[in-house]
């Protein structure tokens, strides 16, 4: 029998990672050292929405997420890069209930370039999902390529020996980037307009990040990165992901857009 999760595990597994890969002082080590912080802000957001009434509406769960993201927010206020702290501080002082718009306005309207409705709404996202609540604002039809829990884009994928679609020959699953959530998907099919010619999709990748790739479909020009964990079973891909900026830049300069930000901004 698998062990039941334990809620809270993964933002503990997420910000370990950080930490370590930061103090490898590697090309990433400054974006990791603020990922880290903000994953710590996370996990405080996640924790403190445990004992909180949600309905699985964002619209009518807001006021009580912004009360507990106002530490966040003041985190990044204080210790985030000019332009978000920038944000921050506008968020600050127009109190909670500019923060509720916003969560409300990206609820209708999702845009990864919004790192505040991102990174106050993925703990929500996951703790509703721990909470087995239902999402009542799902985004749209249910479609292989989004999330089956919120409709939300894929920000990564990865692979694993333990995940495969029967028939499929892989082990592939992308990772939400509104409420983390993992889902399987077609090894060989692009996630952003269903390419399946094989001709089209090709992946790339660095000497120094054997475990990271970027998977692109000269279709629609839009990319994803993927962390191979049989490669590295240790990788933490929401944080691998991120400390792959280098692949990013090079997928950048080549003509392709990513299907999704980080909350880094690449």
């Amino acid at each position: 029998m698998t062990p039941a999760r334990r809620p809270g595990a993964a933002w503990e597994r997420r910000i370990r990672r950080a930490e370590q890969l930061a103090a490898d002082h590697g090309a990433a080590a400054s974006l990791l050292t603020f990922y880290a912080r903000v994953l710590r802000r996370q996990r405080a957001l996640y924790d403190d929405l445990a004992g909180a009434v949600l309905s699985g509406s964002i619209a009518r769960d807001a006021e009580g997420i912004s009360r507990a993201a106002l530490a966040l927010v003041d985190d990044v206020a204080a210790h985030g890069p000019p332009p978000l702290a920038d944000d921050a501080r506008g968020l600050i002082a127009g109190g909670a209930s500019q923060i509720v718009e916003r969560l409300i306005a990206y609820s209708r309207a999702p845009s990864d370039r919004d790192f505040f409705a991102k990174a106050i709404l993925q703990p929500y996202g996951e703790r509703l999902v721990d909470a087995a609540i239902v999402r009542s604002d799902r985004i749209g039809t249910p479609v292989e390529n989004r999330c089956p829990a919120c409709g939300g884009a894929p920000q990564l994928s990865f692979l694993e020996p333990t995940t495969a679609i029967p028939g499929d020959g892989g082990g592939r699953s992308r990772l939400c980037a509104g409420c983390l959530t993992a889902w399987p998907f077609r090894r060989v099919r692009c996630p952003a307009c269903g390419e399946e010619d094989e001709r089209k999709l090709a992946y790339y990748d660095a000497p120094d990040l054997e475990h990271l790739r970027v998977d692109a479909c000269e279709t629609c020009h839009r990319y994803v990165k993927t962390v191979d964990l049989t490669r590295l079973g240790f990788a933490v891909p929401l944080v691998d992901e991120v400390a792959g900026a280098s692949l990013d830049l090079w997928a950048r300069e080549h003509g392709y857009e990513k299907i999704e930000l980080n909350l880094v901004g690449l």
